[in-house]
């Protein structure tokens, strides 16, 4: 018999009470008081003590002496016998996950009339979830003085822990008499759910493997709470609190290999953390290897971690491997989705849509999504937040689906699948950037494809989202030798790439664009070519000099085969890149010349833009009311002459745009409002944010001059905005200072 069990028969005795009637007045059962008085229980809580008390009469010092006795009696039993589903060690280093706990901690109540509360925290292998949780034990071990409680379930495990050997476990960490638990694991449930009402007990539920395994170990209502981990989310569990984890922030990564390494310091733990993908597992092996090696620097690890064909097997140390782990969720797999992720491995872009998944898989879109959708629950992808339905890999687990890929499947299966992709991702590109080709202006009557591409939007909108993979596969087709292929995908992005002119990868597109079409037999291509790229170096490389050199190299070539047309383009891109490159008088006679080889020729698509090109020069040089009658001449010969619709659409919006830009600058407000007005819809209809985002600009500044700041506000957020997007820095820091000028106002 316990001390304290010995204390509250001589108390019940004392008082003139059988056990039967002590029952009765305090409201607690006879079997728990024979069971206390006995020694066969744990000691009560603070509630069922009270009770007792009250049904006992005892006085304050009564009260005290039996409260000491409960008190000695947890104490021995936690330093005298073993405890079952006893917490593991938690790490001293953990680091991060602040808002995650402040989340877990509103979450958590004691209010004994609600069902008890249930969190799940999910995500894939290597996030610290099982660190995680026992943090949120550790911080709230004052508010469970009941218990703290863990089982791992095993879930990731060929043989998942049984429900009714979980019960039993639980069951017997309450001190429920073996004898009395029952046989069936419904019983066993009711029983786990009883035990736990009337206690503030916290259990810890790590590696579930499903719901059905994780649910009958749930507290019913009451003020305990269960923390289920598991790397699957767990979705059929109703009334929970989902907590995703994340790989950690880049100062969390460096702070954890600096808890670990004492050498873990300098600018080179920011790249270690990179490779490492900021997955808290990753970094633990990679700050342990650190630790044990004493001569090693940052600079060793992060030669060993350079190395991507690499980098799973040095994330390895003793019986805990980053592969190791994913492994653990890979077999959890069904076959196809096995195929699936091995095939992901070829996506040369950071996410995807599920119409690459089949491609890849060879399976239809709806298929496709099941399979991803397998991969997110088991933790292995990521669905992308934005909205659309789009996934990624984690870093790590992109190494190791390549490794599964070059291990499971031969070179000539790997190739096919390869080219397979490759072939679909630019013949879509060609069709969705030919919604921009005035020659073409709609996809083609028999195209029956994956994407529906059914109009331009949505043709602009899958070349931005699919620009990393279709750019990727384009350097595929480069490798092969498909020359015409990239030069067909590149001819169909020309006009596509007004809307989004600064993206960098316009540089590398018509570079293997020009590069292919040396290969082949049409001159004329090649000098087409040779002058997109360098409209590419000026714009998207900023590399205005080299954009230079390049067009006066088409402007050579156009001249030795004849072609007057694309010798006045080679002048136009020659006059920007000098503008760009602050000439300004060099730029004058060749945007002059352009302009005249274009007339002459009949391109009435170039002529228009070349009065564009003198309007900003001239604005350049400062002869503002020159540059403002260029513009006006872009929109009356637009009008006048039979340009194609889309060219003349993009001229009329950008001589709106920067006539309003100019008035801006002389401080005719109203003007400037008119004409940025004027050109809003049109930019809008162009798809092109940095231009968008200029004409924003012009209508926050003479808002803001008008008088009307809170208009001036939106439209200037807007513009900043849409500029970042574009990385249009001039305009980033107007906005800016614009912003900032109305708030100090």
């Amino acid at each position: 018999m316990s001390s304290f069990g010995a204390s509250l028969r001589s108390l019940r005795r004392s008082a003139g009470l059988t056990i039967e009637q002590l029952a009765a007045a305090s409201g607690v059962s006879g079997r728990a008081i024979s069971d206390m008085e006995r020694g066969h229980s744990r000691a009560p809580q603070a509630r069922t003590l009270t009770a007792l008390a009250g049904g006992l009469g005892l006085d304050a010092a009564k009260l005290r002496e039996l409260e000491d006795a409960a008190e000695e009696q947890r104490s021995r039993g936690v330093s005298d016998r073993p405890r079952v589903c006893e917490l593991p060690r938690a790490v001293s280093d953990f680091v991060g996950r602040a808002a995650e706990i402040r989340i877990f901690r509103d979450f958590v109540g004691f209010e004994a009339e609600r069902p008890a509360p249930v969190a799940v925290v999910h995500g894939q292998a290597g996030l610290g979830k099982t660190a995680f949780a026992l943090r949120l034990a550790g911080d709230l071990k004052d508010r469970f003085p009941d218990g703290q409680f863990y089982l791992d379930l095993r879930g990731t495990d060929e043989a998942p822990m049984e429900v009714g050997e979980a019960l039993v476990r639980l069951l017997r960490a309450l001190e429920v008499s073996p004898r009395r638990i029952a046989e069936t694991n419904e019983e066993r449930s009711s029983q786990l759910r009883a035990a736990l009402t009337s206690r503030r007990c916290l259990l810890v539920l790590d590696n579930a493997g499903n719901e059905a395994q994780v649910r009958p170990l749930l507290p019913g209502d009451g003020a305990s709470v269960a923390v289920v981990t598991s790397r699957r989310v767990l979705g059929g569990l109703e009334g929970v609190l989902r907590l995703p984890l994340a790989p950690l922030a880049p100062a969390e990564s460096a702070e954890l290999l600096g808890a670990i390494a004492a050498q873990a310091v300098g600018p080179e733990v920011d790249q270690v953390s990179l490779l490492c993908g900021h997955l808290p597992l990753a970094l633990r092996i990679a700050g342990t290897r650190l630790a044990t090696r004493p001569s090693w620097t940052v600079g060793h690890l992060l030669t060993r971690l350079a190395d991507a064909d690499r980098r799973l097997a040095a994330l390895s140390v003793g019986d805990a491997g980053v592969a190791t782990a994913f492994a653990l969720s890979h077999t959890q797999l069904s076959a196809p989705a096995r195929a699936l992720f091995r095939r992901l491995a070829h996506v040369p872009g950071v996410c995807f849509s599920p119409e690459i998944a089949a491609v890849l898989a060879g399976i239809g879109p709806d298929e496709a999504v099941d399979g991803l959708e397998e991969l997110v629950e088991l933790g292995m992808l990521m669905p992308e937040p934005d909205g659309w339905i789009r996934y990624r890999f984690h870093d790590l687990i992109r190494l190791y689906a390549a490794q599964r890929l070059n291990t499971e499947e031969p070179s000539g299966v790997r190739a096919e699948t390869r080219s397979r992709l490759t072939t679909w991702l630019l013949e879509t590109a060609i069709v969705a950037g030919r919604w921009f080709e005035p020659g073409y202006g709609s996809r083609p009557d028999d195209y029956d494809g994956l994407v529906p591409l059914a109009d331009e939007a949505e043709a602009g909108e899958w070349l931005r989202s699919e620009a990393d993979n279709w750019l990727g596969a384009l350097r595929w087709a480069a490798e092969a030798g498909r020359h015409q292929l990239v030069v067909d995908v590149a001819e169909a992005m020309h006009w596509f790439s007004d809307s989004m002119v600064f993206w960098a990868g316009w540089y590398e597109v018509y570079g293997l664009s020009q590069t292919a079409a040396a290969q082949l037999p049409d001159r004329h291509q090649e000098v087409t070519h040779l002058n997109y790229f360098a409209w590419a170096a000026t714009h998207a490389a900023r590399r205005p000099e080299e954009g230079a050199d390049i067009a006066m190299r088409g402007y050579d070539l156009a001249v030795e085969i004849g072609d007057v047309k694309e010798q006045a383009w080679a002048l136009t891109y020659a006059g920007t890149a000098s503008r760009f490159a602050g000439q300004l008088e060099r730029a004058l006679p060749l945007y002059q010349r352009a302009q005249k080889l274009a007339s002459d020729v009949g391109d009435h698509d170039a002529y228009i833009q070349h009065f564009q090109g003198l309007g900003l020069l001239f604005a350049a040089m400062g002869r503002e009311e020159e540059a403002l009658e260029m513009f006006a001449s872009t929109i009356r010969e637009a009008a006048i002459r039979p340009v194609s619709p889309r060219p003349a659409m993009s001229a009329q919006a950008g001589a709106h745009t920067f006539a309003g830009e100019v008035l801006a600058g002389l401080g005719r407000w109203e003007e400037a409002l008119r004409e940025a007005e004027l050109a809003l819809p049109m930019v809008q209809q162009t798809g092109d944010n940095s231009l968008t985002g200029q004409v924003h600009l012009t209508l926050g500044r003479a808002r803001s001059a008008l008088g009307s700041p809170d208009a001036a506000r939106t439209s200037l957020t807007l513009a900043l905005e849409l500029l970042e997007e574009a990385h249009f820095e001039k305009g980033i820091a107007l906005a800016r200072a614009q912003l900032a000028a109305l708030t100090s106002a």
